[in-house]
């Protein structure tokens, strides 16, 4: 998978459990919210990772 893909679906992730945490907190669900929480980490982590792909390629060239 490219660094642009990567760091593409990182963010449609974090935003998806963004509004998934959000959704828990307001109805005051626990357990959707840590759901979100635990999917906004993910698609930070995969949006971190495809970043770092991009600096390793732009230092090779």
């Amino acid at each position: 998978m490219g660094d642009r893909v990567q760091r593409l679906k990182g963010k449609a992730e974090e935003l998806k459990g963004r509004s998934k945490r959000e959704t828990g907190a307001a109805a005051g669900r626990p357990g959707t919210e840590a759901r979100g929480a635990g999917e906004e980490l993910k698609g930070k982590v995969r949006n971190a990772v495809g970043r770092a792909r991009s600096a390793a390629k732009k230092s090779t060239r």
